[in-house]
């Protein structure tokens, strides 16, 4: 390849990663602005609306029995109270929702088992299958690795009820298992970085949110008005979420209703997890991007009633930079692999680099700010930073491959993420059911870990110590 080749797909890369982390800097300046800003808790409706709480849940030995036991101390009126588990299992956990559910029943709960033996549609089937017999004019849904506060309904469901053209309200995804290990602490980073600023200063801006897919609850005439559940993407959350807010329903996000989460506690299990968010964020950006960008509502959904769908330009802008976020992983990979050459051409790099470190401070900030916000001992966590730098930057390979499966490939199957009910310290995970395999894209990771250390050879050699220390993050990241 020529050198003004290289250097022209060099720039790129590093002007797409700049545009990105220069958006999480946008963001981490809304969120500043807006950090104090919380909507009053609305009071409580003469009579409570009647919820369902779905349980959507694939094989989930480990935690079933803690979903359902919470969900089923929620202090809500017992009549106006159903709950679906809604299982496309196939091992014993299917037999243990029995067991459970007949419990709850006998107690008096409206509580009912919904098994399929398809799977179709992955869990926008299930949860479209459970709209067929669901009663509540509110729906909540929670993953099998939450548990619910039981005052989680009665600090959101008054925000619907108050609000006619409020569609979804999202909860902060909290953490049981924090303090695991070392990995765990940096995915709270990431996650933090995520609800606490990312959320926070979309939704008090009047951007567009993304629903994740948990601790929420939607308005059942939304679900309805937007299209409903659909399948054809991996990330069914982000999709009927942005359908609805270009449907002219509104999102509100409230980051004081804490949600505990299990988070994954090995790197494959991690991954996967991740693989899973960027394949199903490139397609719902191919599915979405034509109707973003006219500002208009997606074919088969029709407007809140009514009200005139306007989107703004920021609104738009800001929507398609969030849906492709991703594709700042395949960039990362391409500045990788574009060093060596350039280094060997003698092409100077001090203007990428600049560029990179520049716009790595944006998810950086975003990281501490989010810290700063939620926890008194903030400063003694920027400890992880490193690791969390190393973690994402180490899944860009994976994630590239998953960026292309969502843009060119059709009918993926849902992965699920595994979870292994840990909680404590001394919790394990090793030698139980549905640990992952050994994955092959490991050893091109490893490849890639061996190449930048190379890379950061001959960067000494030549002199170029500015592009040493990116390097090492890569070779880290990929180790």
């Amino acid at each position: 390849m020529k050198i003004g080749s290289l250097w022209t797909a060099l720039v790129i890369a590093a002007v797409l990663v700049a545009l990105y982390g220069a958006n999480a800097l946008l963001l981490t300046l809304l969120h500043l602005r807006h950090r104090t800003d919380r909507p009053t808790q609305p009071t409580e409706p003469e009579e409570w609306p009647v919820v369902t709480v779905q349980l959507p849940v694939y094989n989930e030995l480990y935690v079933l029995k803690r979903l359902i036991d919470a969900v089923a101390a929620l202090d809500y009126p017992r009549d106006q109270l159903q709950i679906q588990v809604l299982d496309d299992s196939t091992d014993e956990t299917t037999r243990l929702a029995q067991a459970r559910v007949a419990r709850f029943q006998e107690r008096g709960f409206d509580i009912e088992l919904l098994h399929r033996q398809d799977r179709q549609g992955f869990k926008a089937g299930a949860l479209a299958r459970g709209l067929e017999t669901a009663r509540g004019e509110f729906v909540a849904i929670f993953d099998a690795d939450f548990v619910p506060k039981p005052d989680f309904l009665k600090r959101t469901v008054p925000h619907l009820v108050a609000a006619p053209d409020l569609g979804f309200v999202q909860a902060r995804w909290g953490y049981l298992n924090a303090d695991y290990s070392t990995l765990t602490r940096a995915q709270t980073l990431a996650l933090d970085g995520h609800f606490v600023v990312e959320h926070l200063g979309r939704n008090r801006s009047g951007l567009l949110m993304n629903f994740n897919g948990t601790a929420g609850v939607w308005r059942r005439d939304t679900i309805a008005s937007a299209g409903g559940w659909q399948s054809d993407t991996l990330t069914e959350d982000v999709d009927l979420s942005f359908r609805a807010q270009l449907a002219s329903w509104k999102a509100l996000y409230l980051p004081e209703v804490e949600t505990p989460a299990e988070l994954p506690p090995h790197m494959a299990a991690f991954k996967r997890q991740q693989e899973r968010w960027a394949t199903g964020a490139a397609q719902c950006l191919a599915k979405l991007a034509g109707s973003l960008w006219r500002g208009k509502p997606y074919p088969g959904s029709h407007p809140r009633a009514g009200a005139t769908p306007h989107l703004t330009w920021p609104m738009r802008i800001e929507g398609l930079l969030h849906l492709s976020v991703w594709i700042a992983y395949p960039m990362s990979l391409v500045f990788l692999l574009m060093t060596l050459p350039m280094l060997l051409g003698h092409v100077p790099l001090t203007f990428n680099l600049t560029v990179f470190w520049l716009v790595a401070l944006g998810p950086m900030v975003a990281y501490a700010i989010s810290q700063r916000y939620l926890y008194p001992d903030w400063k003694r966590r920027m400890v992880y930073m490193p690791v969390m730098a190393m973690v994402g930057t180490g899944m860009a390979l994976s994630n590239t491959v998953s960026i292309a499966q969502g843009l060119l490939g059709r009918g993926l199957p849902f992965r699920r993420t595994p979870k292994f009910q840990i909680e404590r310290r001394s919790d394990r995970w090793v030698g139980r059911r549905y640990v992952l395999p050994f994955q092959w894209i490991t050893l091109g990771e490893l490849v890639l870990a061996g190449y930048a250390l190379a890379t950061t050879v001959v960067a000494l050699v030549l002199g170029n110590y500015l592009a040493v220390p990116f390097l090492l993050l890569y070779a880290g990241g990929y180790g």
